[in-house]
């Protein structure tokens, strides 16, 4: 006990450290089905999680100069010059064009689809659900889908000086430093002569309400324009119509914020926020502090043992089962399922099966801890899992999840499990466990 204390102490005394040193603006983690981290591992810019930090030099930029009446030449003209741009196309006649220039005070990340560059952190679709066989090979088939994300979907601003604000605006700048909205593009001309737009799928952020914490509660979804200015959603997700500018809210990133990019769905920590959030060391010593209690299949009365974070998504003999209806803990058995003869059963996830224990009939699935330790709220014991994919967390972590509605697809929400976006089922989308301990 003394032991796993001092390592979760000296894992969280080293992430800080870490934070202080190089002056960490906040991490952006991606929700997919991967449990924490990608198949292949994390290569270059495209991985799971991407920290923001103080760059050597400044690299944020800011608006200048308005070029208006533009014709397709002379906004061409302007493109090309070496700094950035964003060219607002209003008829083919006319654009108007705002250079950008210099801003030694901030720094810029971009984030989005494409390879070039200019993406500091590279995001692709996100399939719902692992799409693995579970025979114990681990390998996991990626399908090819059309992708919805923008090839430069966003950019965050982050102030280089306290209190490292981080704001967040829709669209980033190419290889070429231009960000171009073309006729079909939702745009408009602001109050005060500027130009403002949306771009096709848009950018949606949710600010939760008291910030990440165990008191945490879903704010709104709003969409966040190329200017940064707050807006209700449109009717879909494309559709020409920009909702009401809400002037009461703002674009600042706050622990907890959700940005959904049309197809894959971040979670910005800020360095505060996660020096107060269980690392993958504490995640670790809760797995072993989990197994030291020899929880015991209530049938077979073998041990059970939850496999280590990195051995995720390849089943264990002493993996744990559960049923989801009532949350008994069981090991594998193959019996208990309808029609089939026990020797013809084959390990299938998530089929209804009869609870051994209290005859209550319900999907029974493997138990998987959650890998990605920044998504939790708390550092409490993991005693709930997500209904129907098994992962397991802190019952806080679990309460939380189940009241996010996560943007699937262009016009609908539902909640998902956040280390595997997978869609929650049952009346709240969680369970508690039910384990047995040794009979001895």
């Amino acid at each position: 006990g003394e032991l796993t204390d001092w390592n979760t102490r000296l894992g969280y005394h080293c992430r800080d450290v870490l934070i202080k040193m190089v002056h960490l603006y906040g991490v952006c983690s991606c929700l997919h089905r991967y449990n924490g981290s990608l198949p292949n591992g994390d290569r270059g810019r495209r991985k799971s999680r991407f920290a923001l930090c103080r760059r050597p030099k400044a690299s944020g930029v800011k608006p200048s100069t308005v070029h208006v009446a533009c014709t397709p030449q002379a906004a061409k003209a302007i493109s090309n010059k070496d700094q950035h741009s964003i060219s607002y196309t209003l008829s083919r006649a006319q654009t108007v064009v705002v250079e950008y220039t210099h801003d030694s005070n901030t720094d810029m990340f971009q984030i989005g689809r494409s390879t070039e560059s200019p993406i500091d952190f590279v995001v692709t679709d996100t399939v719902p659900g692992s799409q693995q066989s579970h025979g114990g090979e681990g390998q996991t088939q990626t399908q090819s889908i059309q992708s919805t994300i923008s090839r430069f979907a966003c950019r965050i601003i982050c102030q280089r000086s306290p209190p490292y604000t981080a704001r967040i605006y829709a669209a980033g700048f190419d290889s070429s430093k231009n960000i171009f909205l073309g006729e079909k593009a939702a745009k408009w001309r602001t109050q005060d002569g500027q130009m403002d737009g949306l771009t096709t799928n848009g950018v949606l952020v949710m600010h939760p309400r008291h910030g990440f914490t165990q008191d945490s509660k879903p704010g709104v979804w709003r969409e966040i324009s190329v200017c940064g200015k707050v807006f209700t959603l449109r009717e879909t997700r494309s559709a020409q119509q920009r909702g009401k500018m809400v002037e009461s809210e703002s674009q600042e990133l706050v622990d907890g914020s959700l940005i959904d990019l049309c197809g894959a769905t971040l979670l910005w920590r800020t360095a505060e926020g996660l020096s107060r959030t269980p690392t993958v060391k504490h995640l670790e010593a809760l797995r072993q502090e989990l197994n030291a209690g020899r929880p015991q299949c209530p049938v077979g009365f073998n041990t059970l043992a939850f496999p280590s974070l990195r051995r995720k998504e390849i089943l264990d003999e002493k993996q744990p089962w559960a049923y989801l209806r009532c949350g008994h803990v069981h090991g594998y058995h193959a019996w208990g399922g309808q029609g089939r003869e026990p020797e013809d059963e084959v390990v299938e996830v998530g089929r209804e099966r009869e609870c051994p224990m209290c005859r209550t009939r319900g999907p029974y699935v493997p138990l998987w801890l959650g890998c990605e330790a920044g998504f939790y709220l708390d550092a409490a014991p993991p005693t709930h899992a997500f209904s129907p994919c098994g992962h397991v967390c802190s019952e806080k972590t679990a309460a939380f999840w189940s009241q996010i509605p996560l943007p699937h697809g262009t016009h609908t929400f539902h909640a998902a499990c956040p280390f595997c976006v997978h869609q929650l089922a049952g009346e709240s989308g969680y369970l508690r466990l039910i384990f047995q301990g040794p009979l001895d």
